[in-house]
């Protein structure tokens, strides 16, 4: 079905409800005005309807392009000052093309090459098929994801065939187990262009934006079907380490070697230091903790908590920031990463990678995580970790609406070896995709009722209110984290009503983290600290707001990276006794690769819910 879309000049953005027209232009559906393909600017008109589009708001689809290039090739109907803030709602959504005829070696995140233990050479095999469309499972059969740590002997024999056979496929098999290692590598590593959106120069990357979340339950999702097929068991499901309960807060026992025979699950590329019994530290610093196993569970339980429902608050928050065509793996300004991600996510591959290594393989790098069994049984949690936010109820839990989330796209070989492509939108309902998770009980989480407790406000000292902490306008942006900084910043309200609170979160906004893409970099965020002196905050304690940090993904050659992070204050504010301040103190502590790391602003806002 066709539709047109009308650019005005007397609207302050290109929306589908213009002002008062003085002079229109349609561009019907099929215009198609681009560059050569060779250059790395070229761009497209299109016209994009959302799934159930009421097909009476139409959207002008393009790429962050420079203005003038859009004018003209629009015919110069008009001039650049026509159009005063061309809208940054211009863009594709992110397309992978064909894996097997457009993938380069990968090029980025690898720091030392020489003592790289994994190859960058992570394309495909092309056994010269077409791409076909997705076609969802029409078997009755639901497969149950299990908890690694308390698997049946059955289920855990089962696997262990499974991977063992997918490791004793040829090599350029795509279903062998490098390969199928591999696909992390492309994605995330440089493998694959923007090509097919008009921009063969621009790499497409799918960790730090809204692409995280759904990219990886497409993986897992195919992962497990070709599993099943080796073993011919159309039941199999794969295992989840369940590492938001107590008892699955260990690297799960399936996964070591200390067996006689040798284990297929198992990887020589861990932190030996981090073997059972250790608690794994889902707010990994780089550093090792001086503490008990009991305030470990402790702050582990209420790391989830954080990162699913305060730092989770609404779609931006827990999926990412956009990423669309045009826009640079490091240099898109909007993209911001997603709570699960920046939190638990980050943290546990760097607690399981190599700290002897150089590139701290395996799952301590993007590039060789999938080499690690152990890296799909995280990320299958990390998959149910959407399933629980979603399942809370709560308002602002939602999936993008955005047409370019929903058609935002990935090529994969699927259980049949057939390349099959599949669609963001495609992935929303697990039982369309006919799996889900054994869960213990449906109405209880440990970590459900680990908000951290209220500060006795004996144990806290006046906020500093004058000179020596400056206010943000007072800072000299952008700002290097090379040391702690202080700051206090204005909030847009005080004391809000339950009724204000229901309509809109108080989210504290980092923008512009450039940093080395390289490096491992994690800093900790600290809202209102105002305990006394010989008093220390924990990831425990209300003041702890979370933390940024992103394992290495960029160029081999140093390259700073663009991101943001998002903070929910309202619980924060509430447990801190500090509701009634004007100003937030914000305390920013570098924990590790900050040297270099620099920040362009910092805010409060009110985000609608």
């Amino acid at each position: 079905m066709s539709c047109s879309i009308l650019v005005s000049p007397t609207t302050s953005a290109l929306t589908s409800k213009p002002t008062t027209l003085t002079k229109t232009t349609f561009i019907s559906q099929r215009a198609l005005i681009k560059t050569h393909k060779n250059q790395t600017h070229g761009f497209r008109v299109t016209c994009n309807v959302a799934p159930n589009d009421d097909h009476n708001h139409h959207k002008l689809i393009l790429p962050d392009i420079d203005r003038r290039s859009l004018l003209v090739g629009l015919g110069g109907l008009y001039t650049a000052s026509n159009f005063p803030s061309l809208p940054a709602a211009f863009a594709d959504p992110i397309t992978t093309p064909d894996i097997t005829s457009s993938c380069k070696e990968a090029n980025s995140g690898i720091k030392d090459l020489e003592k790289a233990v994994r190859t960058r050479k992570c394309c495909p095999p092309n056994i010269k098929k077409t791409i076909k469309p997705f076609v969802f499972p029409t078997e009755k059969t639901v497969k149950v994801r299990w908890p690694a740590h308390n698997g049946s002997k059955e289920q855990v024999e089962k696997y262990k065939r499974a991977i063992q056979a997918m490791k004793d496929l040829p090599e350029d098999h795509p279903h062998s187990f490098i390969q199928q290692a591999k696909i992390h590598c492309a994605y995330c590593n440089g493998g694959y262009t923007q090509v097919d959106s008009g921009f063969p120069d621009i790499d497409i990357q799918i960790h730090n934006s809204w692409l995280f979340f759904p990219y990886h339950r497409w993986y897992l999702y195919f992962y497990e079907r070709i599993l099943g097929k080796l073993i011919n068991d159309p039941t199999f499901a794969l295992p989840y380490w369940n590492w938001d309960n107590p008892a699955g807060m260990t690297i799960p026992e399936i996964f070591l070697n200390n067996t006689r025979t040798p284990n297929p699950l198992f990887d020589i590329y861990r932190d030996a230091r981090h073997l059972p019994p250790q608690l794994v530290d889902l707010d990994f610093g780089g550093g090792e903790r001086d503490t008990t196993s009991e305030i470990q569970i402790a702050c582990n339980l209420s790391t989830v908590y954080r990162d699913l429902v305060r730092n989770g608050a609404d779609t931006k928050s827990f999926f990412g920031g956009e990423y669309v065509a045009g826009d640079a793996p490091v240099a898109n300004g909007d993209k911001s990463v997603g709570s699960i991600e920046a939190g638990c996510h980050i943290a546990i591959h760097r607690w399981v990678g190599d700290s002897t290594q150089a590139n701290f393989e395996d799952m301590g790098n993007l590039y060789s995580s999938g080499y690690d069994p152990l890296f799909y049984a995280h990320h299958s949690n990390v998959d149910r970790m959407w399933t629980l936010w979603k399942s809370l109820g709560i308002q602002g839990h939602t999936e993008p609406t955005d047409p370019d989330w929903l058609n935002a796209s990935y090529v994969f070989y699927d259980e049949n070896e057939d390349l099959v492509r599949v669609y963001n939108k495609d992935c929303i309902k697990m039982d369309k995709l006919k799996y889900k998770y054994y869960e213990e009980s449906d109405s209880v989480f440990p970590w459900r009722k680990s908000r951290p407790a209220k500060r006795n406000k004996e144990s806290q000292v006046a906020l500093t209110s004058t000179g020596d902490v400056k206010t943000v306008d007072q800072l000299k942006f952008p700002v290097t984290l090379d040391g702690i900084l202080k700051t206090r910043v204005k909030r847009p309200a005080v004391n809000r009503t339950d009724a204000e609170k229901a309509k809109a979160n108080e989210v504290l906004l980092i923008n512009g983290i450039k940093f080395d893409g390289e490096k491992y970099v994690k800093f900790d965020v600290f809202v209102n600290d105002t305990l006394k002196e010989g008093e220390v905050t924990t990831p425990c304690d209300p003041e702890y707001a979370g933390g940024f940090a992103q394992i290495p993904h960029s160029g081999m050659d140093k390259m700073m990276m663009s991101s943001a992070a998002r903070f929910g204050l309202t619980e924060v504010l509430e447990d801190t006794n500090t509701e009634g301040e004007e100003y937030a103190t914000v305390t920013l502590v570098p924990r590790i690769g900050c040297d270099d790391l620099t920040i362009s602003d910092i805010k409060i806002a009110l985000v609608p819910i």
